[in-house]
């Protein structure tokens, strides 16, 4: 891609990519942030704190630090990265998928994609059984990871957008 028309598409697409990645983590917070205030409105003793307060630390690393600051978030803003200079049609439109790594990817890549979506999936399913105030609690903890994620990838977007993107691999094949 060499045309000023070109680049300006790949740019338009990163964007697209990134915000698009981040606005289904942020549609997940915001769901979720329904059933952590419902939670909160009853009372909590001190067997909710007790798993609160291990619950939140613990998903504040392994899903906000291990999960998206050290795997998925510089992954998708590689992936951005990688668009703006090789943007087509499709991976423009689809963009978001594109940079989570649905496709053209890796297959090791769109494995554990796959995986990641079905196990996601199957907790939220198994999360809607769970009774107040102990869903809002569990909820808490995944609000803050999510969270995490979602300034991990704008962050790394950022920092790669600039030319900072030594460490990155898009996982292209």
């Amino acid at each position: 891609m060499h045309s000023y028309l070109d680049r300006r598409i790949g740019n338009i697409a990163a964007i697209w990519g990134v915000a698009g990645a981040c606005m289904v983590l942020g549609y997940a917070v915001l769901r979720m942030l329904r059933q952590v205030t419902e939670g909160f409105q009853h009372p909590l003793n001190a067997a909710h704190y007790a798993v609160m307060i291990p619950w939140l630390f613990f998903m504040l690393y392994s899903e906000g630090y291990k999960g998206f600051q050290k795997g998925y978030s510089p992954r998708v803003a590689a992936r951005a990265n990688y668009l703006r200079e090789h943007a087509t049609l499709l991976r423009t439109v689809l963009a978001p998928l594109f940079c989570m790594g649905f496709f053209h990817s890796t297959k090791k890549r769109k494995i554990v994609i796959g995986c990641l979506f079905l196990g996601v999936t199957m907790l939220v399913v198994l999360f809607q059984y769970i009774s107040q105030p102990w869903r809002g609690v569990l909820d808490l903890g995944v609000v803050l990871g999510l969270s995490w994620g979602i300034l991990a990838t704008l962050y790394f977007f950022v920092k790669y957008w600039f030319g900072d993107a030594t460490d990155a691999d898009p996982e292209v094949p």
